[in-house]
């Protein structure tokens, strides 16, 4: 128990939040102690009821059952794996900054769900995470299932494309893509590399709260560095064969 007590306290704070609220709210959903159907993203009980608290809950919750249990602990390992790394890695020392991507591309999901009726939130937030991170690493090689080998600027496709291939829905996938490539097109492509205006910038309030770390600057003053090309596995690489649909959104019947 000990091995594990270190393992999680060595997860990057913002990280360690996330992924411990993304075990427990889930397991409340599995024990029952509250109604799972209370997480739920329904439109009309936000607009009309004010239960304002499901945006967030809908982010958290996954239903783990037979059917849909795999999918959740790789999901989760995706949460953990590509939000470690970019908090570590491009965001290090820049908390503030870190929290800012995660509101942005949370608020850019959570108006995608209202208007397309979408129950749960977890699988484009975690998507949007993994999008930026590939941006950020576009030379780095990965591996995937069957051995197959790829720079990272396509892996968030190669995951939407697989789902679409076996047959499952590539919604949740695509809605992750879209808003990752939004949050990295206004914060870095368009007013460092094209030179046009920055929409987009980390509010001060957020950097009193969490201050850089090492004599950082606040904000980017630079574009993403172009990483040498290293190798690194994807998730479900190289073994377990091609049988579970891992990314594959999920959508509650009859809601």
């Amino acid at each position: 128990m000990s091995d594990i007590g270190d393992w999680f306290r060595s997860i990057p704070f913002i990280t360690r939040s996330w992924f411990a609220a993304s075990i427990a709210v889930p397991l409340v959903g599995k024990l029952g102690l509250i109604n799972f159907r209370n997480f739920l993203l329904f439109p009309e009980l936000f607009f009309n009821r004010f239960q304002l608290w499901r945006p967030v809950t809908a982010t958290l919750f996954f239903p783990i059952t037979p059917g849909t249990g795999f999918l959740y602990l790789v999901n989760l390992y995706f949460l953990y794996h590509y939000s470690t790394r970019l908090e570590t890695g491009a965001f290090d020392g820049r908390p503030a900054d870190y929290i800012f991507m995660l509101l942005f591309n949370w608020i850019c999901i959570v108006i995608t769900g209202l208007l397309m009726n979408m129950r749960l939130l977890m699988i484009p937030l975690i998507m949007s995470v993994l999008y930026v991170w590939a941006q950020f690493n576009k030379d780095m090689i990965v591996s995937f299932w069957f051995g197959t080998r790829f720079k990272a600027h396509y892996l968030p496709w190669v995951i939407l494309a697989f789902n679409f291939i076996i047959g499952g829905s590539f919604v949740d996938e695509l809605t992750g893509n879209l808003v990752g490539h939004l949050y990295f097109f206004l914060m870095f492509k368009y007013p460092m590399d094209l030179g046009g205006r920055s929409f987009l910038s980390t509010p001060e309030f957020l950097y009193r709260f969490f201050p850089n770390r090492r004599g950082g600057i606040s904000g980017f003053g630079v574009p993403p560095s172009r990483r040498p090309a290293a190798q690194e596995p994807a998730a479900g690489g190289g073994g377990g064969g091609g049988r579970h649909n891992w990314g594959q959104g999920f959508r509650l019947g009859g809601e």
